[in-house]
């Protein structure tokens, strides 16, 4: 069933949502490396999309028979964005890595000008900025920047993830056609291919506790799981410039329940960065308040 504008942007701004319990629920999984726990939440992603295609006894052929640049854009937006946000993470501070590799939602807003029927427009750019530096503000805690180029292959790799996953976003429109079921092929091979990595450079460090098999459990159905399923509706059939700005909410929703369950500290530059994103994405979604406005007229 053809999905409408709105309801596709309600699909990614559902995404986006998911998204902000990532690091909430990552905190819970213990001493898990990152390719393992990837592993295993995109392991937990593919079994639903199975499931589901067992329980309602459908064809999986047309979602394993993909043409290559389908296979090339899937897999190497879930994967690849993952394997260089953790060689990122590794190679340079958190801080400066995480900052750069959060440049994705303006680089969405950017590029999606270039998509058919689309248009760049003042508010889209401003909205973006402004969320961008209230994100930084919130990546930072209100500290400076100091880009060491000693850690300069840790940056390539940050910016290697803003461009992967705002390419992945922006070109996923032109597979509008293609069912969202692939992306749950896609979650198979990114578990297989992080489990690979997993083997390579990391020890195995099994959950210890029932919270962390639950925490791995709510990643693979939620942030890691069912919101990939939902961006990719987003993105195909909703405003992908108003989710690019929008996206900026996810830093914002995370820090602000991290504080609320105590697990980070209430600041200034957290309530400067509230103020901004919140700010920044009300300006980016102007069109679509507007929308709604004159529906509710």
């Amino acid at each position: 069933m053809p999905i409408s504008r709105n309801a596709g942007t309600l699909c990614g701004l559902a995404a986006i949502l998911l998204w902000s319990l990532l690091a909430l629920f990552t905190v819970y999984t213990g001493k898990i490396p990152p390719f393992q726990l990837t592993a295993m939440t995109f392991a937990v992603a593919f079994c639903l999309a199975l499931a589901k295609w067992i329980i309602h006894r459908e064809n999986i052929i047309p979602f394993l028979i993909l043409p290559p640049a389908l296979w090339v854009l899937g897999v190497g937006g879930l994967f690849g964005y993952h394997f260089f946000y953790f060689m990122a993470l590794k190679s340079a501070p958190a801080a400066e890595a995480g900052l750069i590799a959060y440049l994705w939602p303006l680089l969405i807003v950017i590029f999606s000008a270039l998509l058919p029927g689309e248009k760049l427009r003042w508010f889209h750019i401003a909205g973006a900025l402004l969320s961008l530096f209230g994100a930084s503000l919130l990546i930072t805690k209100g500290k400076s920047l100091d880009l060491d180029p000693a850690y300069m292959t840790g940056y390539l790799a940050a910016f290697s993830c803003a461009f992967i996953w705002s390419g992945y976003s922006v070109l996923s429109r032109y597979f509008a056609s293609v069912s969202t079921d692939v992306i749950g092929t896609f979650c198979g091979v990114t578990a297989i291919l992080a489990a690979l990595c997993h083997f390579a450079f990391e020890q195995t460090q099994f959950p210890a506790t029932i919270g962390e098999w639950l925490a791995v459990l709510a990643l693979g159905v939620g942030p890691v799981g069912g919101a990939f399923f939902l961006w990719d509706m987003g993105v195909k059939h909703g405003d992908i410039q108003g989710l690019g700005v929008l996206s900026y909410l996810a830093p914002l929703l995370s820090t602000l329940i991290l504080v609320a369950l105590g697990a980070a500290v209430f600041s200034w530059s957290l309530v400067a960065g509230c103020l901004l994103i919140t700010s920044g994405a009300v300006i980016g979604s102007l069109h679509l308040l507007k929308a709604v406005f004159r529906q509710q007229a």
